[in-house]
């Protein structure tokens, strides 16, 4: 970067129903993506795991067989192809396979093709309709940033989103912009019960109390074959992008696909941040309870 050029970022949000047709929502997410880039985006955040159906809605053996290995995986190959042609950074998520562990994974591949690493879902949730502990292992990456040729950033999945000690962690290792990918929308067992606000308000406080967060939700109705009959979903997009005091800057309703994006300075934000004094006056000796579960005893 040329000496005295301010770090300015464009950052995307994509939202889009799924079929359960693999190539289908690769075509999807790459036209999307082809969007985000002719709208000037750096970095690109495709929602969580996008080759299908949210699969959890349903307790089943034979849904393993979507998991593949994270070396050489296709969908990964494939979005490395893609960005390494638009020069854009992009988080793919996947339902790895590792001997016999089982994850809930996304590898971040930098605006060259290359392969930055990988972060394992940490917060795995069990819920009606979101069953993900009978399919993934809880995440042994811990929280993780990287460096990308335009920004250094923090990338979480959807259920770590609920927790401000995650988006803390990446930021204290010098995260600039967090990305959650998501799945979630009506639950099963409710209908009366609509957590879109409760879910983007969360958020907000990330960035409000962080850096910028950009989230990506699917849309549309999933129906899915269960162990005790039919299973649905109706998942509430409301993908958004928040700005450094949890203001909303882009949004996306819950029916439409969207391609949201907005512009950050960097440096602008990082003297804001230091002038704000938040990070300054932080108290870390004081904050072994957070190491415990009941708030004495260690769990650790």
């Amino acid at each position: 970067m040329e000496k005295g050029k301010r770090r300015e970022v464009v950052v995307s949000a994509l939202q889009f129903a799924c079929t359960d047709d693999v190539s289908t929502n690769l075509a999807t997410a790459e036209r999307l993506v082809r969007a985000a880039h002719g709208k000037g985006a750096n970095i690109i955040l495709i929602q969580e795991l996008f080759e299908g159906y949210y699969f959890c809605q349903a307790q089943r053996e034979d849904f393993f067989q979507r998991a593949k290995p994270y070396k050489d995986h296709p969908t990964i190959l494939k979005m490395q192809e893609l960005a390494k042609e638009l020069g854009v950074v992009m988080p793919v998520s996947f339902f790895e396979e590792a001997n016999n562990a089982h994850y809930n994974s996304i590898a971040i591949i930098d605006a060259d093709g290359s392969d930055l690493g990988l972060y394992r879902k940490s917060h795995i949730p069990d819920g009606p309709g979101y069953q993900e502990k009978f399919y993934f292992n809880p995440g042994d990456t811990g929280f993780k940033v990287f460096q990308t040729k335009f920004a250094k950033i923090g990338v979480a999945i959807c259920w770590d989103q609920w927790f401000p000690e995650a988006a803390r962690a990446m930021v204290l290792q010098g995260a600039e912009i967090l990305f959650y990918p998501t799945a979630i929308g009506s639950e099963p067992q409710d209908d009366g019960l609509d957590s879109r606000d409760h879910w983007r308000r969360v958020m907000q406080g990330h960035a409000g109390a962080n850096v910028p967060l950009v989230a990506s939700n699917r849309i549309g109705k999933e129906i899915i074959e269960t162990e005790h009959g039919k299973s649905q979903i109706t998942f509430y997009g409301n993908s958004f992008i928040a700005g450094p005091t949890g203001e909303i800057v882009a949004a996306a309703d819950d029916k439409e696909e969207a391609v949201l994006v907005a512009q950050f300075d960097l440096d602008k934000l990082k003297s804001k941040r230091s002038s704000w004094g938040v990070f300054r006056d932080r108290r870390p000796e004081l904050y072994k309870v957070l190491l415990t579960l009941d708030g004495s005893n260690p769990s650790l």
